[in-house]
């Protein structure tokens, strides 16, 4: 990756992708440089092949999940390209982009109220998950705004607006909470009737910064159309969990995933036997540990596959950090926070909140944290090198042209697996190059699935 000159930010910030985004200019070293404009974004060209919207990358990058997903309802290309094209006449920035698409979802909630007023259920549903995919736009930026203090009221609507949809879902989603720690997780599960049939049923696991709706455009119809059922939640690190109740990630993630499926089986209309669990982005390092641990999962599916995201850390950020605390944090204070840019700031903030209540704090009153330590450790926490080969179920690993923060980190976790396993790269030739393949999350299902039905189909032993 290269970066803006001056800047930790490299050419692509990372939608997904914890902590990925602090590469260094040129051959590694860490480089400062005058700080820039606080409305300014990273500048820097797509990948070849990827769709330009903006040149800001990271803008860009965020974007293409909101065209991608119109593919299923998520979005809707007219509504997105005009977005874009406000967005890049008013100057782009973190500020016009989060308040052009915060408008935009404020107004199709409204269309969606409207809706339901006149009794067009139908409008109202897709109205609001359109909604939904445009106030997850403007949450993910939000903190680089002046309206950061902001943060958890535009979750609050975007999670409305994600749960009126799901109500309206034929059969509507079954709306639970399981247990974890000492809380509650939301839960969303759908199904393709309301029949009791046992059916395989597939766990879709979130990433680090992703929202609900991304779980729709990357699992929920592809498992409906194939009558199965599917299962969203909000983890530690995540949603309602997240920016609500203050609760970040966890490197136990089979004490979150092991619930869920004691959930599972305790519904008639789960094929206990039949039960797959999916990871996308930093998802696909979660996935993997908990099913390293929970072994009545029957298919395991990371997307991409991840080792550690502590190791997407460029060396010089990585080698600040020690086993002193205190030293860690003096030369995080003295010799890094005084000249990072506008842009690096916020890509610090962004990055560190789901890891650490204080730094979500600080970032919501417009600081950066002055324990860096803390959540350093959190993320190095997550490393499942050791644990990979305990992996029972069979797996499919997926990797992507022009990765731009886990690169080689899915053939390494594929390598270490001594379950079944298959390795499938997504291409620029089909346009589902770059993390997570956000222009083709279609055909990214496509690939998920049908590897997803001859593993679930084939008989067991």
């Amino acid at each position: 990756m290269t970066s803006t000159q001056g800047s930790l930010v490299p050419s692509r910030l990372s939608r997904r992708g914890v902590l990925a985004s602090f590469a260094a200019a040129g051959t590694g070293a860490l480089a400062f440089g005058g700080a820039q404009p606080v409305a300014a974004a990273s500048v820097a060209s797509p990948a070849p092949g990827a769709m330009q919207l903006f040149t800001a990358s990271d803008l860009n990058f965020n974007a293409l999940f909101a065209l991608g997903g119109s593919g299923r309802h998520g979005g809707e290309v007219g509504e997105v390209l005009t977005a874009v094209n406000a967005i890049n006449a008013s100057g782009a920035s973190y500020q016009t982009f989060t308040d052009t698409f915060h408008a935009l979802g404020d107004r199709l909630a409204q269309q969606a109220d409207s809706a339901a007023a006149d009794g067009l259920a139908q409008s109202r549903r897709w109205l609001s998950l359109r909604a939904a995919q445009y106030y997850a736009q403007a949450l993910f930026f939000v903190l680089g705004t002046s309206g950061h203090a902001q943060e958890e009221a535009v979750y609050r609507k975007g999670r409305s607006c994600w749960d009126t949809f799901a109500s309206l879902c034929e059969p509507a989603a079954v709306r639970a909470t399981v247990p974890w720690g000492g809380g509650r997780m939301p839960v969303w599960f759908f199904r393709p009737d309301s029949s009791e049939r046992p059916r395989p049923t597939v766990i879709l696991t979130n990433g680090s910064d992703g929202q609900n709706i991304d779980m729709w455009s990357y699992g929920v119809p592809a498992a409906l159309e194939r009558g199965w059922n599917a299962l969203v939640y909000d983890g530690p690190g995540q949603g309602q969990l997240l920016f609500v109740d203050g609760i970040p990630f966890s490197s136990r993630w089979e004490s979150v995933v092991s619930p869920l499926v004691d959930w599972l089986y305790r519904r008639p209309d789960v094929a206990r036997s039949r039960i797959a669990l999916t990871g996308m982005s930093m998802g696909g390092s979660l996935a993997p540990r908990a099913a390293a641990f929970e072994h009545r999962l029957a298919a395991l599916v990371a997307m991409p596959g991840c080792l550690s995201p502590w190791d997407a850390f460029p060396a010089d950020i990585r080698g600040i950090v020690s086993d002193n605390k205190a030293k860690t944090n003096q030369i995080w204070n003295k010799d890094i926070v005084p000249h990072l840019s506008a842009v690096d700031r916020f890509t610090f903030q962004k990055r560190l909140e789901c890891f650490s209540p204080a730094a979500m704090r600080a970032a919501r009153a417009g600081r950066l944290l002055t324990d860096f330590w803390t959540p350093a450790q959190a993320v190095i926490a997550l490393d499942i090198t050791a644990v990979a080969a305990r992996i029972t179920a069979p797996t499919l690993v997926l990797d992507y042209d022009d990765e731009q923060f886990y690169a080689g980190q899915p053939s390494r976790l594929y390598d270490l697996l001594r379950a079944p396993k298959d390795y499938v790269r997504l291409t620029a030739a089909e346009g589902a190059q770059l993390h997570c393949s956000p222009m083709a999350p279609q055909r990214h299902c496509e690939v998920v699935f049908d590897w997803l039905e001859q593993v679930l189909d084939r008989p067991r032993r």
